[in-house]
């Protein structure tokens, strides 16, 4: 995989090493507000590491360097009638595949589908040391030795360079319809679990503010059944496609609205709760994705009551968007799972040099 672009990130990350200096991983930056800020680290510019190194669309994968822009990447499946089936979010342009899956973020269809790291096929890593490392390939039966590849997703750049990845790919469904009820959370959490269990194509769903939305995908004959099956109102493709747009990319009235809290001083939580969990009574507006799995709340609440909240639910909660000062933006590692994330992180940076505090402030 050598070239002269690859080969000056091996020096620059070896010389830093040597030096006790630390590197901010960068590309897009259009989730730079993700996890907590890296200080005190050069920015490491991996834009120039990118392209479609292989593409097999009979095979279902694709295999793209690391700074490829993420639009780049989606044009070129679409022109083959193929997509990246978990949605991820692009937030702003200018996001790559490298970004992508370091940040393991996905989209509204992703309780249906899968995460992003269901989707990691294989990966080359630039470790800590300097080495460029392969692990997994480019078939889904990949069985020998540690399942490194996935563990790269949402790792934040902690572990070294994701160069490059190669990704299972879907083709895009023949047909969807979106279909609106007006229910209240309780009732919408109970229908999406009884819907769940049913063999409905349902491929994303959202309530909010009364309104419980759902996206169907799949064959045409198995779609319509299920809208009529379903009832609800049938809203045009016109709209729904831009409403499931917004919700993917935040760009939704409900997270500009947030965003808008944010900046008077509120938060936007991500609670990962059972499906099946019932109301959570705190004070703020509420947006539920992936069938009552993920509750995305705006609120002013102290961190400590939405994190309690959150644990008595089953669940965990993410600080998002905002800041609370001591407040760590990752639920607190339990003392097993703090042990493994340092000793991962010893394994590949023993000398700390990636994204320094970005997952966690202590690593």
């Amino acid at each position: 995989m050598s070239d002269p672009i690859l080969d000056s990130l091996i020096d620059q990350t070896r010389a830093a090493a040597a030096d006790g200096r630390k590197l901010s991983i960068q590309a897009g930056r259009t989730k730079a507000f993700y996890g907590h800020p890296v200080e005190g680290a050069e920015p490491l510019d991996v834009t120039g590491f990118r392209g479609i190194t292989s593409y097999e669309p009979t095979e279902l994968v694709v295999t793209a360097r690391c700074g490829t822009p993420l639009a780049e990447l989606e044009a070129a499946l679409a022109e083959k009638g193929q997509c990246l089936a978990f949605e991820p979010p692009r937030y702003a342009p200018g996001g790559t595949v490298g970004g992508m899956v370091a940040a393991g973020l996905s989209g509204p269809a992703r309780a249906a589908v899968g995460a992003v790291r269901d989707f990691v096929l294989g990966a080359t890593l630039l470790n800590g040391r300097g080495e460029v490392l392969g692990f997994g390939g480019q078939v889904m039966k990949n069985v020998a030795g540690y399942d490194v590849a996935r563990l790269l997703a949402g790792s934040l750049g902690t572990l070294g360079v994701i160069l490059e990845v190669s990704l299972k790919v879907l083709p895009v469904p023949p047909a969807t319809a979106t279909l609106r009820f007006e229910m209240d959370e309780g009732t919408a959490i109970q229908r999406l679990n009884e819907w769940g269990g049913r063999p409905l194509p349902i491929n994303a769903s959202a309530w909010w503010d009364g309104t419980l939305v759902l996206r169907l995908c799949g064959a045409a004959a198995a779609v319509e059944a299920a809208a009529r099956s379903l009832g609800g109102e049938r809203i045009p493709e016109v709209q729904a496609q831009p409403f499931w747009q917004g919700l993917r990319d935040h760009t939704d009235e409900f997270f500009m609205k947030a965003k808008a809290a944010v900046a008077a001083g509120g938060s936007l939580w991500r609670l990962s709760v059972p499906s099946v969990a019932t109301p959570l009574q705190l004070s703020g507006e509420q947006l539920i994705e992936w069938g009552g799995a993920q509750r995305w709340w705006s609120t002013a609440t102290p961190a400590p009551v939405v994190r309690e909240a959150a644990r008595l639910a089953g669940g965990h909660a993410t600080l998002f968007y905002g800041s609370d000062p001591g407040v760590g933006r990752f639920a607190p590692l339990v003392p097993p799972l703090d042990r493994i994330h340092r000793e991962l992180k010893k394994a590949f940076d023993p000398a700390g040099v990636f994204n320094p505090g970005r997952l966690y402030p202590e690593f």
